[in-house]
């Protein structure tokens, strides 16, 4: 029988490290030493800053309702308030996109919710 050989899947495995520093600065992208410490560190980061990403979203949401209450009169924490106590169960994605692309709309929220 045969002796098997790593030639193949240890090439491999050096291609997948190098493609991954594809755009790194430096031997960083060429080094497979230096390239496998990069990788590792960048899947940490990009791990780490996807969760951070939804925390992001949401302070967005959050400063856009501000900006478009507050042009009818109200701050967003009133506005927040408000809306609960009125039962209106939208959240703020769809709340920020409306003051965005339907402003007709969001001023009958905003009408329903000062009502309230």
């Amino acid at each position: 029988m045969p002796r098997a050989k790593t030639r193949v899947p240890s090439r491999e495995r050096r291609k997948k490290i190098l493609k991954a520093a594809k755009g790194f600065y430096g031997r960083r992208k060429s080094n497979l030493r230096l390239a496998i410490d990069a990788v590792a560190h960048a899947g940490q980061y990009a791990y780490a800053h996807r969760r951070d990403k939804k925390g992001d979203f949401r302070s967005l949401w959050i400063t856009r309702l501000n900006a478009a209450v507050r042009e009818y009169g109200i701050s967003y924490s009133q506005f927040i308030y408000k809306l609960s106590k009125a039962n209106i169960q939208m959240n703020r994605k769809v709340l920020a996109d409306m003051a965005i692309s339907d402003p007709d709309a969001f001023a009958k929220v905003v009408e329903v919710v000062k009502a309230a």
